[in-house]
């Protein structure tokens, strides 16, 4: 219980992009735990896990566009969610030094979405696709983690990346490599991928360029965010309030009920005094006696 209070509260503490972090490692251990306890009974959790990845097919994406979002909190195994996770938190620490965690909450959605729609219009228009469309599916954060890359690199091109081997270099250099690379692996095994990464990117230059001029494409997803945050904070308001109430409705009861029976005792013992008055002690039952001796002991 104790880590589980440390994970929470770690979450709660942490930055943006730690939460994203905490998020995607989530959804990846529960998936693939789920994934073996279906293997356990010789079923496959795929057809349930197909839901929420994206696929390049137009026609099974109208059936499941949360897909869109969905896919880019999923990872296809440990490598990938490991490497992605470690340039999240690389790059996210550098984005969150140029721009405000509500951006990079932004610009993580709103690069997925880019990355995920170029992914599909490319499945769909180029003919190389045509064999593989109603087959192929997406996921992975690569295309939200190009876009603040981009970003971050449109907006600080001389920032200071210190890489292993080849020492400081600037930020757009290494953005620029990666898209080149993308670019240039359009047509491998992992096509999708690399044509979502140049969507990613793409959006998170839209962005930069755009908050440049004063116009912050991102608004629109923290505002949706923020809507639905606020939903469920009025809930828990209400409940703290109905539990404020039934706590004061429940003293309020309890302080009836001890003054109904404080006042019932106080009147007993006026009736044995009374009754004590006009026939004497030995006139008082046993049970008048013991409350006539209790009261006086008060």
């Amino acid at each position: 219980m104790d880590m589980i209070t440390n994970i929470k509260n770690n979450f709660k503490r942490g930055t943006i992009y730690i939460q994203l972090i905490y998020i995607n490692v989530a959804v990846f251990l529960f998936t693939s735990l789920l994934s073996i306890f279906f293997r356990l009974f010789n079923r496959s959790f795929d057809p349930i896990l197909g839901w929420f990845e994206l696929p390049a097919s137009v026609e099974r994406f109208i059936h499941q566009p949360w897909s869109l979002i969905t896919y880019m909190f999923m990872h296809a195994n440990i490598f990938h969610v490991l490497f992605n996770m470690l340039w999240l938190y690389w790059f996210g620490s550098i984005f969150m030094n140029i721009f405000s965690s509500k951006h990079l909450r932004g610009i993580y959605i709103l690069g997925g979405i880019c990355g995920g729609l170029l992914y599909i219009l490319s499945y769909n228009i180029f003919p190389y696709f045509a064999n593989v469309v109603h087959l192929s599916v997406m996921v992975g954060a690569s295309a939200s983690i190009l876009a603040i890359v981009a970003a971050a690199a449109y907006r600080e091109p001389n920032y200071p990346i210190r890489l292993l081997f080849f020492g400081a270099i600037p930020l757009k250099y290494l953005a620029i490599v990666v898209v080149l690379s993308d670019l240039l692996l359009m047509t491998s095994g992992n096509a999708g991928g690399h044509i979502a990464h140049i969507g990613g990117a793409l959006a998170g230059v839209g962005f930069a360029a755009g908050l440049n001029k004063g116009l912050d494409i991102t608004a629109w997803i923290n505002g949706t965010l923020d809507w639905f945050s606020s939903l469920f904070s009025k809930k828990q308001r209400a409940d703290r309030k109905r539990a404020k109430m039934k706590v004061s409705k429940t003293s309020r009861d309890k302080d009836y009920d001890y003054n109904a029976n404080k006042k019932a005792q106080s009147d007993e013992i006026d009736r044995i005094l009374d009754k004590l008055k006009r026939s004497g002690y030995n006139s008082l039952t046993a049970e008048e006696k013991k409350s006539l001796f209790d009261a006086s002991k008060k």
